[in-house]
């Protein structure tokens, strides 16, 4: 038999009011959150509450739904090595939300877990419950009341009911404060902020990303204004709160090298795609370089001063996507 679940986390202003939930039907689920959060952790804290409700019954397959990629790929790809590092990530960081991982890891000892992703925002009903519920938390947190915490788990342990109603009602906030601070300036086109990798609560991937986009498919629109529309459309916060959609701009092979000299491939960059704060995009020049590969250069200006960008479009399969990009200091 197997178990199927939605598990799925919100933050209102990420970080801020957070919440989670897990739903598997209308008489089997659970939220909860925290006061000051992100959408991570909500995200994290959806799975280790179902793998610890569920423990009941861990000789059964258990099938998570989950539209973060950030939580998928740490549990599925990353975490072995991080674990191998002490806990850090490549560059030698600590890996964020740490705590979370490391409990989920514990949880997923002897059971048969399989995750599958689904598009947020999309009509997935299961998707859509557990949404639903993590932010109804988060908005209890928001006004200072108490969530709607569910009915749980059948015959799931008063240890695992107890852990989460005390989640819910603010007890885990000691691990949100860890978290919940302000990312670093944003020096590339794709920084990796893993606090803010996952979807904004209540942001909705469809309009303003398919809005975007149509305006640089419009018929009569230059090649030039094809690209350019496109790179803008990555440097919005609409698209960079959707990875799936970014996805959908970038070629296979993408790759970047960011203004601090590090490099980035395509699945790094999506699995912590994070939305930019006070950046202006100015002086769009493009050159064709060769057939169906047009060199795009423009200048970034920010708090954190100006970057001097360079992307290198590709036109495969009649539309233009993004194969290289990268970013070069100006000025601090």
């Amino acid at each position: 038999m197997t178990i199927t679940a939605a598990a799925d986390g919100s933050a209102l202003g990420n970080p801020g009011p957070a919440g989670w939930a897990w739903y598997i039907d209308d008489d089997t689920w659970r939220a909860g959150g925290w006061p000051h959060g992100t959408n991570n952790m909500g995200e994290l804290k959806a799975v280790l509450d179902l793998l610890e409700a569920t423990a009941v019954d861990a000789d059964q397959h258990l099938h998570i739904l989950c539209d973060s990629q950030y939580v998928i790929n740490s549990v599925t790809k990353w975490m072995p090595g991080w674990k191998r590092k002490g806990w850090r990530k490549k560059d030698g960081k600590p890996v964020l939300n740490v705590e979370l991982l490391k409990d989920i890891d514990r949880a997923l000892a002897g059971r048969s877990v399989e995750f599958e992703w689904v598009k947020g925002h999309s009509g997935h009903a299961m998707n859509e419950a557990a949404d639903r519920r993590a932010n109804a938390a988060a908005t209890a947190f928001s006004r200072k009341q108490d969530p709607d915490i569910g009915p749980g788990y059948p015959g799931a342990s008063a240890a695992a009911g107890d852990a989460a109603a005390s989640t819910a009602s603010g007890t885990g906030a000691a691990r949100a404060s860890a978290s919940g601070a302000a990312p670093a300036p944003a020096d590339d086109l794709f920084s990796l902020f893993d606090e803010v990798a996952a979807e904004p609560a209540g942001a909705s991937c469809s309009t303003a990303v398919e809005d975007t986009v149509l305006v640089a498919d419009a018929p009569g629109a230059t090649d030039f204004e094809q690209i350019t529309a496109r790179e803008q459309a990555l440097l919005s916060a609409a698209l960079r709160a959707d990875p799936p959609s970014a996805a959908e701009l970038l070629h296979p092979a993408f790759g970047e090298v960011g203004a601090g000299g590090r490099r980035y491939d395509r699945e790094e960059i999506l699995a912590h795609l994070a939305p930019l704060d006070g950046v202006e995009a100015e002086e769009f020049v493009a050159d064709e370089i060769a057939p169906g590969v047009v060199l795009l250069r423009y200048l970034t200006a920010s708090s954190a001063g100006t970057v001097e960008r360079t992307s290198v479009w590709v036109r495969d399969g009649g539309r233009w996507l993004l194969r290289h990009h990268q970013g070069t200091p100006v000025d601090r």
